[in-house]
């Protein structure tokens, strides 16, 4: 068991408020980790695993012996390295002679172990084995498109729960709108058979079509292999039903002096104060104040010593 510890200090309560559960979940990252042995082969995959999920994704080089997923007491470790580096994913390597090549790929809520999916690898060609025009290299970071063939992942229980894990693994930050310029990869997923799934990345070339919309053709730039479904783990009725909890739609707040209008739409009131002219300050130099002082002597009567004034002046 992990020793609870009260945050003491504002800083470190504003952490633990950002790893907590939230209705509206931000992107997930992934780990990447080594068991007892690995292979040439495994250790090819979860680089290059890594290297095509690096933005949202951090690895482990050295071996980890006390990680042991399917198993009573190995899960304890996964956790502890998913709650101090606050990944909700994870990718774990192993090699043994009844599993060889083996990747289990997991899901955590709250730090605790969700479901898991393993899978053993075979046919890996890695990225250096495709031969290709390094412009159409995918950027790091660009949204990919998944595309899933087959029907096994509508009716298979196994390909649809690796279907799932799948999504979150390599979707990426989920977003709203795309713009079509920025999409430059896609990873195709095809069931080949009822525990077979073949897996590879390619990048998408844009060319002209005659219309605006212009036509796509898939580049293999690799990685390639072939995921063999071995054994999964589906998350218990109580832990999915928590995990997949959402907001209700709130209903929104009145907005004061706003109506609409099926013709015109959006109409608002907005409401002036009246404008208080006479306490309004006025600048001490105000251009021809003088002038209207004069004037307004001459209307009452009081200007009688200025026009004397001015026909002295005149005289001499």
């Amino acid at each position: 068991m992990l020793k609870v510890k009260t945050p003491k200090t504002g800083k470190a309560r504003r952490e633990l408020d950002k790893r907590a559960p939230k209705l509206v979940e931000t992107g997930k990252k992934t780990l990447i980790l080594h068991g007892t042995k690995t292979s040439g082969v495994l250790n090819s995959v979860l680089t290059q695993i890594y290297h095509i999920t690096k933005e949202n994704a951090l690895r482990f080089s050295r071996k980890n012996e006390d990680v042991r997923p399917f198993e009573s007491g190995g899960e304890a470790s996964l956790e502890f390295f998913s709650l101090k580096t606050d990944c909700s994913m994870f990718v774990y390597g192993s090699h043994s002679k009844k599993r060889p090549d083996n990747l289990v790929i997991g899901r955590t809520y709250d730090h605790h172990i969700y479901d898991l999916v393993e899978v053993g690898v075979e046919n890996f060609k890695p990225l250096e084995s495709f031969s290709y025009d390094k412009k159409l290299a995918p950027k790091a970071g660009s949204k990919p498109f998944i595309a899933f063939i087959g029907e096994g992942f509508d009716s298979v229980e196994e390909l649809k729960h690796l279907k799932e894990v799948l999504l979150d693994l390599f979707r990426g930050e989920v977003v709203e709108n795309l713009n079509l310029a920025g999409v430059d990869r896609a990873y195709v997923c095809t069931a080949v058979s009822l525990n077979r799934v073949f897996f590879t990345h390619c990048a998408l070339q844009l060319k002209r079509s005659g219309t605006i919309v212009p036509r796509m053709e898939l580049v293999e730039v690799g990685p390639s292999m072939d995921f063999v479904v071995r054994r999964h783990r589906l998350p218990n009725e109580g832990l999915r039903r928590e995990a997949m909890k959402t907001t209700r739609d709130k209903p929104k707040k009145k907005e004061k002096n706003v109506s609409k209008d099926v013709i015109e739409g959006k109409i608002g009131k907005v409401y002036i104060p009246d404008q208080k002219v006479g306490e309004m300050a006025l600048p001490n130099k105000a251009k021809g104040v003088k002038r209207e002082r004069r004037e307004a002597k001459l209307r009452h009567g009081d200007g009688n010593e200025y026009a004397s004034k001015k026909q002295k002046e005149d005289s001499e």
